[in-house]
């Protein structure tokens, strides 16, 4: 089966054209094309397939195989491949696990709309909310000499977010509107280059505790994002747009 690797700052993802819906789905099979010693290795697996209604559907799986909730980056890396594959010119709506989306491309970016969030939850030391996957978010002081891996695990999994669990970040401010974000991705079971909707919900919390201002630049270990938004009369967020690169890094042929 030929698949196509692609990557945005970093996360990188199998995407399988799928339109045929012939790619034979298990987690024991997807965790092993994952796998960055015994497969191709990812932090998830994309399919493409169609859908009467949407240029076209995402089903994403995580790393470990089992199929994840919505995924920002790889829903930006399915954008780029579908453009790649000529299903749209410049704007697209596709179907996703958490309903629709719309987005759009140039040469240097995929722009990618968020669902709208109805608010933060916000404790003592930290923020909790949902972008399309539950996130943990706290303000540190070195977010650079961090352990994420060492940290962010037991917060993953926490008898607070159960039975679920959470991803966690950790951001620090590095400018007036901007931040700098790791992340320890469920799932992945690791701290990833970046992720998507995690680094979308810093900026969030970021604009509820640090007063920055849309759009909120995001460095991550794999790149530079941006998150915009508009805030609501009731506390909330719409108009939210995931912006960065997307690209593609190779593509290969695997038996599956």
């Amino acid at each position: 089966m030929d698949f196509f690797k692609y990557q945005g700052t970093g996360n990188d993802f199998i995407l399988i054209d799928d339109r045929a819906e012939t790619f034979p789905v298990s987690q024991e099979r997807i965790a092993r094309l994952c796998h960055r010693r015994f497969g191709i290795g990812a932090d998830g697996l994309i399919l493409l397939r169609n859908h009467p209604e949407y240029d076209f559907q995402m089903v994403y799986f995580n790393a470990d195989g089992a199929e994840g909730s919505m995924c920002g980056n790889g829903g930006r890396c399915i954008v780029r491949f579908a453009h790649d594959l000529g299903l749209f010119e410049a704007e697209t709506r596709f179907l996703a696990v958490d309903g629709e989306h719309q987005a759009s491309v140039n040469d240097a970016e995929v722009l990618l709309k968020m669902n709208e969030i109805a608010g933060i939850d916000q404790q003592a030391d930290y923020a909790f909310l949902n972008t399309g996957s539950p996130h943990y978010v706290k303000v540190v002081e070195d977010v650079e000499s961090m352990d994420v891996v060492a940290e962010g695990r037991p917060v993953r999994y926490d008898s607070r977010f159960a039975p679920g669990g959470t991803n966690a970040n950790f951001m620090q401010p590095i400018g007036a509107n901007a931040l700098f974000v790791r992340t320890y991705e469920r799932g992945v079971e690791d701290e990833t280059y970046s992720c998507g909707t995690g680094v979308t919900a810093s900026a969030l919390v970021a604009h509820r505790q640090l007063g920055m201002s849309s759009p909120v630049s995001i460095q991550t270990l794999g790149g530079n994002l941006r998150v915009s938004f508009v805030t609501t009369a009731d506390g909330g967020f719409s108009d939210l747009y995931l912006i960065g690169p997307a690209v593609r890094v190779f593509t290969g042929s695997v038996a599956v």
